[in-house]
């Protein structure tokens, strides 16, 4: 390991720039650069709106390794052999001290493409591939590949114990160095919002995926309307189920009750609804809450994953 104190060339690697993975990237990749470190990013091509790519835009004049932009696909695919060359690419080019995976495709393209150089490979899941229900074969494939990925992870990151846990349960014991550094938030965030004219009852934020349970949330919605609570919603995100979510709402007659946003800030967001609501089926120690705890927002969430570790002996409550 490098000595203390030493600047480094550290490489961050991803797929999408979304949600809470990507959170936690710029605030690593931020934090690095304040300490004098160089630091690169390689993420997909595909862009996911003006938010995320304004981050980045942000990033990228300080990224003195650079940002490079390729294909990545979600899901194991031929196109992740010419990733994985472009990774070993820019490790060699920049002589990178450190190689970071972040989620279950950054972690494959560092670990493998990092191989025979100096680089340290770290890994940080970020619940993704090990949050698949058991014994499901999307869960057996990915737990395999983990495995076999273990013994070229030079040191685990992960950013909750949940997810720690979930990694010896499901894979095995980490043979590199261990460490559990929690996601936060910042001081300036630590300050309520008030809700704009028009604000709804609820509010979502988050990529729009199953696992996060948009769908659990439309339908109790459409079920309280039944009862006589017709409560209004506003939901903000993007992803691979937007469409989807939409015609569901429209199949359930929430045309009236529910608009769609596309991702903004959280805390501009946070005006927008009175109630937020955390619906996931999995997270590991998800963001959004911790930063809806900081703007004083009343919140309804799922216990699931890492989120009981955020409100600690008030988990229950």
């Amino acid at each position: 390991m490098p000595a203390s104190g030493r600047k480094l060339k550290i490489l961050h690697v991803f797929r999408a720039p979304l949600g809470g993975l990507f959170r936690h990237v710029y605030d690593v990749v931020d934090g690095q650069i304040a300490r004098g470190h160089s630091v690169g990013i390689i993420a997909e091509t595909r862009k996911h709106g003006a938010y995320p790519e304004g981050l980045l835009a942000k990033l990228q004049p300080k990224l003195k390794l650079g940002l490079t932009r390729i294909p990545i696909s979600r899901h194991v695919g031929i196109r992740d052999i010419s990733a994985i060359r472009h990774v070993t690419s820019r490790i060699i080019e920049t002589d990178a001290d450190v190689a970071h995976g972040h989620g279950a495709k950054g972690g494959a393209f560092v670990r493998l493409a990092a191989t025979g150089h100096r680089a340290i490979r770290a890994y940080t899941p970020h619940g993704g591939s090990l949050l698949y229900l058991p014994g499901t074969l999307a869960s057996k494939f990915y737990v395999t590949i983990e495995r076999m990925l273990m013994p070229r992870t030079d040191l685990f990151l992960f950013e909750s114990d949940f997810v720690s846990s979930l990694y010896r349960q499901k894979v095995g014991i980490p043979k590199g160095v261990v460490r559990v550094v929690c996601n936060g938030v910042g001081p300036d965030e630590f300050q309520p919002v008030a809700p704009i004219a028009g604000a709804t009852d609820l509010l979502f934020i988050g990529e729009l995926r199953p696992i996060k349970g948009v769908d659990v949330l439309l339908e109790a919605i459409a079920e309280l309307r039944r009862k006589g609570l017709p409560l209004t919603a506003t939901i903000v995100g993007d992803g691979p189920s937007r469409v989807a979510l939409q015609e569901h709402a429209k199949r359930l007659a929430l045309d009236d009750l529910v608009n769609f946003r596309l991702p903004m800030p959280a805390r501009q967001a946070f005006a927008h609804g009175r109630l937020m609501v955390v619906p996931s089926r999995g997270e590991s120690l998800p963001y959004i809450v911790l930063e809806v705890a900081a703007a004083q927002l009343p919140l309804i969430a799922t216990r699931t994953g890492g989120i009981p570790e955020i409100f600690g002996p008030q988990s229950d409550l």
